[in-house]
């Protein structure tokens, strides 16, 4: 049976589900809607939410008009135009502006280094500055399509709190088409909780720490998948690097390889605990994460010398790099011989060396993990970014 279009029942965004899908989480206005197919009332009440949210979009953007054209009557400032006159500065921040060209590729990269904070980490920037190197130089990512959010950003809405990590995330998918690639890569923290709702096989959801978690709270994996997972259109492709502790499932993608070390892999579906759709909208979405949700992953100069460096963030680029073309399978097989070949217990770095050194076993290090909205043979199907 095909799938069918639904719409949220506050904000009546349109969103496509499977058949059977009982509920839906708006990746908008985060209201989780019941599905109740063919009920007319249910359509005929979302039409008019729909037609009034459309009311409130065209009333708010003509009052910004009328607000933006009387800052400028009363600003003689502004930059010359080859004519008379003068016309005004109103234009969006470059990093944050929409990408709407077909075929675009484009990035958010998020290195959270805590400054300040008893658990800093010192190889989230390297790790950002690294991947922002090889999208450009490797994967002919235009630089100007990769939004950057570190804490060494002078601009304040590049600095990664939750709020300004939520709106670089809608920027990702706003305008998506057919052909578009994104990247999304987060070098930071990340735990666990125990799962509310009750849509985790292991009974936890998974979250990463903003700079400012301590009083905005964290992100947790259900907003993640409903923020760039559900709404990726037929075509699109989304690849997530998220190198943090507990990331196996960070994107509450419905399966998950598990592959043992000699290679041979199945493909496990904890879809099938949710009544919450976590698919896309018939799009790819791949996860290549810095470990299992029960492990840690580590900050280290092991890898790369006197730089610190997340571990997995090292391993992936040096396996995507020096083995252009590679199949997921054989990806994730190199990252997890990096770091099976590195001493990385005895170059871990800062504060959290002590922490880590009571939660790792030297017969359990971190193991990279691969999670995707739909199965394929890791062995013939090539990483594409």
């Amino acid at each position: 049976m095909a799938s069918k279009r639904v719409s949220c029942s506050y904000c009546a965004v349109q969103i496509t589900v499977p058949p059977h899908t009982h509920a839906i989480h708006c990746a908008v206005c985060q209201t989780i809607t019941r599905v109740q197919p063919n009920d007319p009332l249910v359509q005929a009440h979302n039409s008019v939410r729909h037609a009034t949210s459309k009311l409130k979009d065209m009333l708010n953007t003509a009052s910004s008009n009328i607000h933006m054209m009387v800052a400028t009557m009363n600003n003689n400032s502004g930059s010359r135009t080859s004519g008379s006159g003068y016309y005004p500065q109103a234009r969006p921040l470059p990093s944050m502006a929409p990408v709407s060209t077909h075929g675009s590729k484009r990035a958010v990269l998020c290195g959270v280094s805590y400054n300040g904070q008893r658990y800093r980490l010192n190889g989230t920037v390297n790790d950002v500055k690294c991947m922002r190197y090889f999208l450009i130089q490797k994967l002919g990512f235009p630089s100007d399509c990769i939004l950057v959010l570190t804490e060494e950003e002078s601009d304040p809405s590049l600095i990664p709190t939750k709020n300004n990590i939520r709106k670089a995330l809608k920027w990702l998918v706003q305008g998506c088409q057919s052909g578009d690639s994104l990247i999304f890569h987060y070098s930071g923290h990340g735990s666990q909780q125990p799962d509310f709702n009750m849509d985790e096989v292991d009974g936890y959801d998974e979250m990463l720490w903003p700079v400012d978690h301590q009083t905005e709270g964290t992100i947790l994996d259900d907003e993640i998948n409903a923020t760039i997972v559900r709404p990726l259109p037929r075509g699109a492709r989304l690849h997530a690097i998220v190198d943090a502790c507990h990331s196996g499932t960070v994107l509450d993608l419905p399966f998950v390889c598990r592959m043992e070390r000699d290679g041979k892999y199945m493909w496990e579906n904890q879809g099938c605990k949710s009544a919450i759709y976590k698919g896309t909208s018939g799009g790819l979405a791949v996860t290549l994460s810095a470990c299992d949700d029960h492990q840690v992953s580590v900050d280290t100069t092991a890898l790369s010398g006197n730089a610190s460096t997340g571990a997995m963030t090292y391993s992936f680029i040096q396996a995507a790099q020096n083995e252009p073309g590679l199949t997921y399978g054989r990806l994730l097989n190199a990252m997890r011989q990096t770091i099976r070949d590195t001493n990385i217990g005895s170059h871990l770095n800062g504060p959290v060396k002590s922490l880590l050194k009571k939660v790792l076993h030297p017969k359990s290090p971190q193991v990279p993990q691969l999670s995707s909205s739909e199965t394929f043979d890791v062995y013939s199907k090539h990483f594409v970014p």
